[in-house]
């Protein structure tokens, strides 16, 4: 299974230090066994340290220059982990299965209460329950990766 992921967005955004996720606390989806990882990460040094060693991964993010490069690579993958980013939105409007890690205070589109999105029928929201409480998010997304990984829930990916 190809997942590519985006878990930082710019820095210069007023919301990007609540938005991003810290990299370190994404080591446990590393271990999930059928999937080979792609990083959307526009600076790709950061991420590099992130994949432990053994771990199949692709950094795409340096090649990216613009949307239509993001397209072509969204579409090649069964699923998208993001924050609230540009490539989160272009998966959904590509009809790409999208998993959008938000924190507990999000962007008013997203609006409360809800696991969907009415503005992307494919994607799926995992939200902190607490302010800074991304180690429950990545929990849910493991779980549900490892589900969707061995065939019992294939709801939400390609």
């Amino acid at each position: 299974m190809h997942v590519g992921l985006v878990a930082t967005g710019n820095p210069a955004h007023k919301n990007d230090r609540k938005r991003s996720v810290p990299l370190h606390e994404l080591a446990p989806l590393f271990g999930t066994q059928g999937v080979a990882w792609h990083s959307l990460l526009r600076n790709s040094d950061p991420m590099t340290q992130v994949f432990p060693a053994g771990i199949p991964v692709v950094h795409h993010g340096d090649m990216i220059h613009d949307f239509g490069d993001s397209s072509a690579l969204l579409e090649n993958l069964d699923l998208l982990i993001s924050v609230d980013t540009a490539p989160a939105h272009l998966g959904g409007a590509l009809g790409i299965p999208v998993w959008l890690m938000l924190p507990f205070n999000p962007d008013w589109r997203w609006l409360l209460g809800r696991e969907d999105s009415p503005w992307y029928p494919t994607m799926r929201l995992f939200r902190q329950p607490a302010p800074g409480a991304w180690t429950q998010v990545i929990s849910r997304i493991g779980e549900a990766l490892t589900r969707t990984v061995s065939g019992s829930h294939m709801e939400g990916v390609r």
